[in-house]
Parts: C-alpha cells; sequence; structure tokens
C-alpha cells in the first residue's frame, strides 16, 4: 500500500483548503474567499484500495498582524515538518510578497515539493509568469489546476504515486482525525465568514459548550465570541437575523455531517480583544504547538 503525508502549504486565499476538499472528495476543511479562514492544522484522509494519503491542510504563511496571527503562523510552519511530500499552492490570479515568503520557509526543508498553481479558471498570465519563476527553484514538479472546477485527478495521481510504500494510519472510514466538537465549530465560523464583512469574521472564535446525543436529535449549544460590543450587534444582527441566519446555514451543514436532525443554539459573548489575549489563545491553539 502506497501511504504518506501530505502537507498543503502556502500564502492565504490560494485555495488551500478547495484543494484539500477536491482531493479528498468531499468538504473536510471549511472555505471562504476571505483569508485567513483556516486558523488550524487539519488532517483530511483519503483512503483507496491501494492507498491512504493523508492531506494537511495549513493556514495562509503571512506576516502576523496580531497576536493570534503569530500563532497561526507557527502552526504553518511547525506543520511543514515530518512530511512526505509538500503541496506549495500559488494562485493564478495574484502572487505577491507572502509567496516569496513562503518559499523562503520551504527552501531550506529537505522534503520533496511539488509545485501547484491554482485558480487556472481565472489565470493571469502575468501572475502565472511570477508563480512558475517563484517554482523553478524549488520543484522540477508543477502542476496547473483549477480546484474549484475539480481538476485535481492528475494531480493526486501523481502524489500517489510519488509515496512511499507504507501502512495505514487511520480506518477507512475516517475522514479526518478532528473531534466532532472542533467540526461543529468550524462549519459555524466558517457560516460567519461568508455572512459578515470587514474585520467581523477574524475577530470571532467559537467554542462548543455542550453536545446532547437523543435518539432522533443532536442539541448543540456553542457560543460566538467576539472582540468588542459593536461586533456583538453586528452577530446578532437587527431583531436577531444575523444569528438566525447563521445557525439556519449552520445546521444544515452539521446535519449533513452527521446525518441527524440538529438543534443548534448559538449564543454571543464579548471578550475584549480576544485575539491579543494569551490565555484564549493559549486555550484555542495550544495543543497544535506542544
Amino acid at each position: 500500500m502506497k501511504s504518506g503525508f501530505v502537507c498543503v502549504a502556502g500564502s492565504p486565499s490560494v485555495g488551500k483548503s478547495t484543494i484539500v476538499n477536491a482531493l479528498v472528495g468531499e468538504k473536510v476543511c471549511i472555505v471562504s474567499q476571505k483569508p485567513g479562514t483556516t486558523r488550524n492544522r487539519i488532517n483530511a484522509i483519503l483512503t483507496l484500495k491501494d492507498a491512504q494519503v493523508v492531506f494537511v491542510d495549513t493556514p495562509g504563511i503571512h506576516k502576523p498582524l496580531h497576536l493570534m496571527g503569530n500563532y497561526m503562523l507557527k502552526i504553518a510552519i511547525s506543520a511543514l515538518e515530518g512530511n512526505d511530500l509538500i503541496l506549495f499552492v500559488l494562485s493564478a490570479s495574484k502572487v505577491g510578497r507572502s509567496d516569496i515568503m513562503v518559499a523562503q520557509k520551504l527552501r531550506d526543508l529537505k522534503v520533496p515539493i511539488f509545485g501547484v498553481i491554482n485558480k487556472m479558471d481565472i489565470a493571469n498570465n502575468a501572475m502565472v509568469e511570477k508563480a512558475r519563476d517563484i517554482l523553478k527553484n524549488l520543484t522540477d514538479e508543477i502542476f496547473e489546476i483549477s480546484a474549484l472546477k475539480g481538476e485535481t485527478n492528475k494531480l493526486l495521481d501523481r502524489i500517489i504515486s510519488f509515496l512511499p510504500q507504507g501502512p495505514k494510519y487511520y480506518p477507512d472510514d475516517i475522514v479526518t482525525d478532528r473531534p466532532l466538537s472542533f467540526m461543529i465549530s468550524e462549519i459555524v465560523r466558517e457560516k460567519i465568514f461568508e455572512l459578515t464583512r470587514e474585520e467581523i469574521p477574524y475577530s470571532t472564535a467559537v467554542d462548543i459548550d455542550q453536545i446532547e446525543d437523543e435518539e432522533n436529535l443532536t442539541r448543540i449549544y456553542a457560543t460566538i465570541l467576539v472582540a468588542k460590543d459593536s461586533q456583538k450587534g453586528i452577530i446578532l444582527g437587527k431583531n436577531g437575523r444575523m444569528i438566525r441566519d447563521i445557525g439556519t446555514l449552520a445546521r444544515k451543514d452539521i446535519e449533513y455531517l452527521i446525518d441527524k436532525h440538529v438543534f443548534l443554539s448559538l449564543h454571543v459573548k464579548v471578550k475584549d480583544k480576544w485575539i491579543e489575549d494569551q490565555k484564549i489563545l493559549n486555550q484555542i491553539f495550544g495543543d497544535e504547538l506542544r
């Protein structure tokens, strides 16, 4: 059997999570057009008859603007170690300083690298040439794809052929090693990214307070953490409309995830400047940095 760990790395907004979902064949990682959606390292597991590939989705590598950004950068950098292969993802529509920063981080690693130029469906020729120029000194293998359109078959075939013979790391029916509470919190956070603007998505975190599993219903109680009072009002919305919309969209995805009817209760709590609060950030990210 072919098996191994494949880290998907790159700057923010290049489509890493979309690529992982396309390669695995189902939605494991939340996605958004906004940068900074992925905050944690997430293993997405593809098991085939003769292969098991563990794709490691990571936060975008970029210059951090706050303490939470420092945590995310540490997670992204630490995830580069211990893999059989790294996919260095760039966008065909925009190449900049963050991509060069990623290349610098990867240059000293003793891990094989495949270059992946994503978003070829909206490619800018000048940007594609810049991406190729960055990649040419890191790898001889470059794939130009549109993950959004599912153009990942050739990439997946090459990944599998490249991986060594090895053991099966996870049971056949496991698609991620993350617990249910984490997946639920990610779904709620994804809907906040979809429905809110400006700084709101980046100033929120979701804590699952309780999950009660009944015979025909799962009850979930969650708290949305925001950084200031004005953000609480935006998350709640006029007459509670925004939080209802977030809950409605999240509940549908959670029901699909667990294949069961769901009651979802969302509450909002203000914690002043929590993205700079080391104690809170240790609770969110601490396990990944040990």
